[in-house]
This record gives structure tokens, sequence and C-alpha cells, in this order.
């Protein structure tokens, strides 16, 4: 699953500065906030202010950003159908297998001839499936890895393309184009009569639906003032994990998978709605030098929240302030020693948390005794997950809360190798655990991954350290239900050496807790000297303010 929780360069707001930018250098932020509340008012003609110094005055989270932050969060919601769902039966665990399946019926098994199945299986399970329809088990059953890689195929693909043109027509345009797109493929996919038909669907959903969900990221976090965006950006993905729990029981009521495809899928159309309901994000508009839509924009936020617009704030300050215009270049995340370290480091650690994530669910549908609560107590522990992250990030920073998350996801992979068979709940408990685990890792790694660039790379650099995410979704179905015919723990074993290895690199990035985001490839090169020294300093200036 981006799950839930991948970011793209469309995602990024437009100024220089992300979400993450301003909260994590928070003392600095408090001491800004306090200088403008002892001169209340807006500044002074001269001085055209910004979209966040507009913020302050007709809301930051007002009534019109929580009734956005609501409407985008439905779309965060069903976007968990797409990346989770599973239709997968457990004939691995039958008694008659592909490799020998004449293991009951005869003591010499030699002398008697094999041929291939030629009038179909019979299936003891109820509903239907992928699976049950199209047989694919034994020969065929290559053909299930395929249809679960083919969705972050399309995940890849369409978040480079679609966040792209996002960033260059619009934020609001893109949205409705993948919402109409992901509800028709979806409800073809519904009634697809062949496997390729039903690939071919998935594959689409996969281009478009990924890339919806990340625009919706980018303008709940463009509409909010600055100390909001990362608590806002944290709970768009909190109900990402609520669609996870409803699609659990949807799925547990309609065993039978076009019923629950047509089910999860006729939502979206409503979503078509968001036309009349979500305007354009005025910080795209005002980095395309339309100030005239970004003021009307902001005049009906300021409407919405009833608060007046002050009769100076009619000229707007672009975002980013005239310079000298990097280009940026895929030399430059490998050119210099430390950025060279980051990026492999961030790499790797996309790559982990998608095969982490979305291997524990895979395996856990395989080897579960009720994949419907296997499923729903093992997404239930994303919440938790959110607010530690919350709680701890700005009190003990990045580094250590993310390294360890991800040495305890490892550690629950490999713990159920030694527990029992007769202790299910014991093992669903430590796989819990590990969900949690990964799932910290993997909102971490998001919020980090911006941090480390300097400002013209930023971009390139959460688009190439990502799309690992998604290759590390590609390949997850090849090696879970493969290993699984070898023994059924081998591929928690690899997760558990994959997950300990990520949480040791991660001690070897910089700390980026109370530091402003590196400008320069000088200031990326020197984040890791005197990290300690540059904190306390920060700290103590903050207390001296006023």
């Amino acid at each position: 699953m981006l799950r839930k929780r991948d970011i793209w360069p469309s995602e990024l707001p437009v100024r220089s500065a992300e979400p993450q930018e301003r909260t994590a250098g928070r003392c600095s932020l408090k001491a800004v906030l306090s200088e403008r509340r002892a001169a209340p008012g807006p500044p002074p003609p001269a001085t055209m202010p910004t979209l966040d110094d507009i913020l302050e005055h007709i809301g930051e989270f007002d009534f019109f950003q929580k009734q956005t932050f609501f409407l985008l969060s439905l779309l965060s919601a069903t976007f968990a159908p797409i990346y989770c769902r599973q239709y997968e039966v457990d004939w691995n665990q039958s008694a008659l297998g592909c490799v020998d399946p004449l293991a009951d019926l005869a003591a010499n098994r030699s002398h008697l001839p094999l041929g291939p199945c030629q009038h179909g299986w019979v299936y003891d399970t109820p509903g239907s499936s992928i699976v049950t329809e199209f047989n694919l088990v034994c020969a065929n059953s290559w053909m299930l890895d395929l249809f679960q890689a083919a969705v972050n195929v399309g995940f890849l693909i369409g978040s480079v393309g679609i966040g792209y043109t996002a960033d260059r027509f619009g934020r609001k345009l893109c949205l409705l184009i993948t919402i109409l797109i992901n509800a028709t493929s979806g409800m073809l996919m519904a009634v697809s009569p062949t496997y390729a038909w039903v690939l071919t669907f998935r594959m689409i959903q996969g281009l478009v639906s990924k890339a919806g969900w990340t625009i919706g990221y980018t303008l709940i976090t463009e509409y909010v003032g600055l100390g909001y965006r990362r608590t806002v950006g944290i709970f768009y993905q909190a109900a990402f994990t609520v669609g996870l729990l409803v699609l659990a029981g949807v799925a547990h009521a309609l065993p039978h998978w076009r019923w629950l495809q047509f089910t999860v899928t006729l939502p979206n159309f409503c979503f078509l709605f968001y036309y009349w309901c979500i305007p354009e994000s005025p910080r795209w508009l005002i980095s395309q030098n339309k100030n005239t839509k970004a003021m009307r924009t902001i005049k009906h936020i300021a409407n919405k929240n009833g608060k007046p617009l002050p009769a100076s704030f009619q000229s707007l300050r672009p975002e980013e302030e005239a310079g000298e215009k990097l280009s940026p270049s895929f030399l430059d995340l490998v050119r210099t020693p430390q950025i060279r370290k980051h990026t492999l480091i961030l790499m790797y650690n996309w790559f982990t948390s998608s095969v982490l994530y979305q291997g524990l669910i895979m395996h856990m549908g395989l080897v579960g005794d009720n994949i419907y609560l296997d499923f729903f107590y093992s997404a239930l522990v994303e919440f938790p997950a959110a607010l530690i992250i919350v709680l701890t990030i700005d009190r003990i920073g990045r580094r250590y809360p993310w390294a360890v998350s991800n040495i305890v996801a490892g550690a629950a992979c490999l713990a159920p190798v030694f527990i029992p068979d007769g202790l299910h709940w014991l093992k669903i408990t430590v796989a819990c655990l590990g969900r949690m685990g990964i799932t910290m890792a993997y909102e971490m790694v998001c919020l980090v991954n911006a941090e480390l660039y300097p400002t013209f790379i930023r971009n390139l650099g959460v688009l190439v350290c990502s799309s690992l995410c998604d290759i590390g979704g590609i390949i997850t179905p090849f090696l879970v239900y493969r290993l699984t015919s070898v023994w059924p723990e081998l591929p928690l074993v690899i997760f558990a050496v994959v997950g300990v290895i990520a949480g040791g690199l991660v001690l070897l990035l910089p700390e980026t807790r109370g530091k402003a985001l590196p400008e320069t490839i000088e200031e990326a090169e020197n984040m890791h000297r005197d990290c300690g020294h540059q904190e306390n300093t920060r700290i103590t200036s903050h207390k001296d303010q006023p």
C-alpha cells in the first residue's frame, strides 16, 4: 500500500518550506510569531505579504480548512481498497498441493501418472475471488503475483507523470481527472470478462489513484497555515487507516470480489462534486503569477471563515524570493559525499518500508486463521503509530524514533519463527506490533526525505528516493508468494534482516529537528557537523525571547 503513505514532488508545497520545515524549526517559528503578535495588524503597505501572512489574519485552520480537510480525508480513505485489497485464497495450505498432489493418495507415487488439470478446480472457500474465478493456482499462480505488482507499476508511472502535470496545470484539474478515470476503470474492472482485462483496468487504477491521493495531500497542506501543515498531513494519512478498517468489514460482508469491487468503487463518483466544493490551491496560483485568481480564492477562504480581509492585503509577494535559478540534475543527488550518503540511505528506507508494509499484509493473508479480523486488528494499530509520531518528533527528534520503529518492525517479523503454531493470538499480536513499527517508519521517511535536500533539488530528491517504494511494491508479491511455498516463515526472516539494517542506517543520517531546511549544497553537506551545538544554540535563543 502509498499508505498510505508515500510523498511525491507533486504534494510538496510550492514554497521552499514544506509542511515539515517550519514545524521542524519550532523554536524559531515561535519567536517569529511572538514578534508578530507584539505588533498586531497588517504589515505596512510597502511590504507585500505572503499567503502565510494573510492566513494568520483570515484563519490558518478555521471553518474552510476544516471542511476541506474532511472532504479530502474521504478521498484518502477510499484509496485504501486500491492499495490493499487482497483477492487471493489460501490454496497453499490445502491438503492437495501443486508441488506433490499425490502425497496423501498413494504410498508408491512414482507409478502414478501426472497430468494437467483439464476440467478446472473446485474450491472449498466461501464467495469468489480472482483466484477462484480465473484459476490462478499451480502453474498459473504467477499471474496472481503479476496482478498484485501491476498496481505498483501504475503507482510508479502515474505519480511521476501526473505529479508533473499537477505542478504544470493545477491541482484541482488533475484531481478531478484522476477521480473520473479511477472510478471508471474500477467499474469496468468489476465487469471485465477475462483476466487480461481485469489486469489492464487494475493497472489504470494504479496510474491515477496514488497520484490523486498525493494531490489531495498537497491541497490540504497548501490551504492551512504553517503551524498546521505537519499535523493535517499526518491525519490525512490516518484517514487512509480508517479506510482500511472499513474495507475489512465490507470485504467480510461481501465475499464475492465483483460485488466488492463495485461497492468500493461507486463512492468515487461522488468526489466529482468537489468541482464546486474545493477551489484551486492559492499557493499554486501565486507560483504561476495568477495573483488575481489567487486573491479571489483568498477572499473565498476569508468569507468561509467569517473573517475580513485587511485592505492592505490586496497584493501578494511570491512565496520564493527572486534569485538565481539553479537547474536540478540527477548527478546532484550523488555528486557530493554527504548528499550521496543521504540519497542511498533514503532509497533503501523507502524500499524497506514498502516491502515490509505490503509484505506483512500479504503474509497475514496466507497464514492467518481469519483474514478479515487479522487485517482489522493489524490496521487498528496504525492509529497509535501516528500518535507516537506526533508526540515524539518535536521532543526526541527524527532519527531515534525512526531507527527504533524499523528495528521493532524487523524484530516483530523474526519473532513468529520461534512462536508455536498453537499460539495464534501471540503471532497476531507480534504482527500488529510489526505493523505499527513499519507504519511509523513509513511516516518518518516521508517527513525526513524533504528535510535533507537543498531547495533546488528537494523535489527531485523526493521523487528519486520514493520511486524505490513502488519498485519494492512490484517485487513484494513475488517475494512473499514464491518464498512462502518454500517455507511459510521465510519471507518474515528476510523482512527482519531488511528492517534491522534499515534501522541501523537511519542512525547515519543527521538529525533535522530544530534545524532550518538547507538552501544550498554546502548547507546540506554541513548538516552532520555540530548538530547538537546548533540545536542547543537555537533553544537558548528561543528562551531569550521576551
